[in-house]
Formats: C-alpha cells, sequence, structure tokens
C-alpha cells in the first residue's frame, strides 16, 4: 500500500520484507561501526539435535565490539526441564568470552524466561509493558569471563 508520494520518493507499508531486513541491517552496521570503531560483528549459534537429527533446543545471537546477546532461545516441549537452556546459554557465554566479549545482554517477555536469565546470573536492567495480554518485557545484562566461582 502506498500511503505517501512526493516528487522524489515513495513511502509504502507493507507485510515482511527480507530484502528491506538485510539492507537495513546492512546499513546500521555500517553506521554503527564506523560511530564505534567496532568492526567484528559476528553470530552466534549453539545446536542440539538429538539422535535422529531433529532438533532438541537452539539459541542465536551476535557478538560485536566486546558485547554479546542472546536474540532466541528455544528447547522443544518434550525436552523441556533438562537442562538444555542452561547448558545453550552457558556454551553462548563460553563462546562470547572466548570472542573476547565482557558483558551479555538478553530481553524476554514475562510468560517466556525471566525467572531463567536471574538463575543464570542475568541482573534485570529495565522493563516495559505494552506486550499482548498484559505482558511485559524484561531486559537482562551480564558480566562475562568471571571465574566459576563467582557465577
Amino acid at each position: 500500500m502506498t500511503t505517501g508520494h512526493s516528487e522524489d520518493a515513495t513511502l509504502r507499508v507493507g507485510a515482511e520484507d527480507p530484502v528491506l531486513s538485510t539492507r537495513l541491517s546492512e546499513e546500521l552496521t555500517a553506521f554503527n561501526n564506523a560511530a564505534t570503531g567496532a568492526h567484528d560483528d559476528r553470530g552466534l549459534s549453539v545446536r542440539v539435535t538429538d539422535e535422529t537429527g531433529e532438533l532438541v533446543a537452539g539459541l542465536v545471537g551476535w557478538t560485536w565490539g566486546g558485547c554479546a546477546g542472546i536474540s532466541e532461545v528455544w528447547v522443544r516441549a518434550d525436552r523441556r526441564h533438562e537442562g538444555w537452556g542452561a547448558r545453550l546459554v552457558r556454551s553462548a557465554e563460553d563462546e562470547a568470552v572466548a570472542r573476547g566479549c565482557t558483558s551479555m545482554i538478553v530481553s524476554s517477555m514475562s510468560f517466556q524466561a525471566p525467572g531463567f536469565y536471574r538463575r543464570q546470573g542475568y541482573l534485570e536492567t529495565g522493563s516495559g509493558g505494552g506486550i499482548p495480554g498484559g505482558h511485559t518485557r524484561h531486559h537482562f545484562f551480564k558480566e562475562l569471563g568471571r571465574t566459576e566461582a563467582a557465577r
């Protein structure tokens, strides 16, 4: 749907646009890298599969400029409460440290896993409402690279 037009530009509103998403990611990465001097952005993933090759659990995130972030974590319903979530997060933290990161961030909605992240040593740094069903989004931070005894 076209919602605005001038002589030299057209504004369109629509559904998911993978081409636009890719372009915005490239443009913002270039802008952020120029502004900070950090040019080490990399994706991060941890995958767990069963003996048949089916996905049991996974984590995707990123590392950049000494910081790491968790974007998504998922554990298959029939394999929950087996410790996979903690192993995914610990593996991502270990990889982030190996990449030179000193901190990690993650957000979780109130119906997802805020208690889980607290148990993993994450500090809640803020929250906000407006999530459907009256839920809240929680934001967490964790310093990485401390000794096991200090965790």
